[in-house]
């Protein structure tokens, strides 16, 4: 029983449970996907409004961290902007000091480092919420999907969570390595469709990409609409 009260206490089976409950928290979350395709990343996140009375343009599920870099969250997104301004000032710090950008697997591994502290200390809890990392650097394109217990994953297509079970299953059967950028975001869009409870909109739907050519760039609702008419 007491197991479960103390970030610090390891079960006799060697489990945190605490850290368990975090993932959970990220899979009750709204689903959200990253997809790398041949010039870029594709990020998009289903927003879920509630109430007709909610601003949808005030919920935000997908942040730019540098000009190279965005991230998607699922989970408790209060913790996902505390991640984030972290992220932004890791990447900045990176950028004064060696004048370059910094590369998406250093960055990751910072803000994994970074919600790992919040696994071995009393009087704290782990972060409730999980990070898919995307973006562009010298050595390539790359996604990463971020844990609570402070663990990463790299992704050629990935999903974090509700329905991150039926989306990695339609990527195991349908995605591919020269994929365009047209056929990843309407891919992409199939997930969500796949595990949205209500028809997908333009004001519910948020999409990012991130090229080399461009730097991080969130899609206005009009373009949105495109890519959802074409779906």
């Amino acid at each position: 029983m007491a197991y479960d009260r103390a970030i610090t206490v390891f079960s006799p089976d060697g489990r945190l449970f605490q850290v368990e409950y975090a993932r959970v928290a990220v899979g009750r979350g709204t689903t959200t996907i990253g997809i790398k395709y041949k010039d870029g990343i594709v990020l998009m996140a289903d927003k879920k409004v509630r109430s007709n009375l909610v601003e949808a343009k005030s919920i935000e599920k997908i942040f730019q961290i540098d000009e190279h870099i965005g991230c998607a969250t699922s989970g408790l997104v209060a913790d996902a902007r505390v991640l984030v301004d972290y992220a932004r000032i890791v990447a900045q710090i990176n950028k004064v000091t060696y004048e370059q950008k910094i590369s998406v697997d250093m960055l990751v591994k910072r803000v994994c480092d970074y919600k790992q502290t919040y696994t071995q200390y009393g009087g704290v809890r782990p972060f409730g919420t999980a990070l898919l990392i995307g973006g562009v650097d010298s050595h390539g394109v790359h996604l990463f999907e971020t844990d609570p217990s402070g663990a990463l994953n790299s992704y050629k297509a990935g999903s974090i969570g509700s329905g991150r079970a039926q989306v990695m299953e339609l990527f195991e059967d349908k995605y591919k390595d020269s994929i365009s950028y047209d056929d990843a975001v309407n891919l992409g869009l199939q997930g969500l469709k796949k595990t949205s409870e209500d028809p997908l909109t333009d004001a519910t739907t948020e999409i990012a990409v991130i090229t080399y050519e461009k730097p991080f760039d969130r899609l206005e609702p009009e373009e949105v609409k495109k890519h959802l008419e074409k779906l």
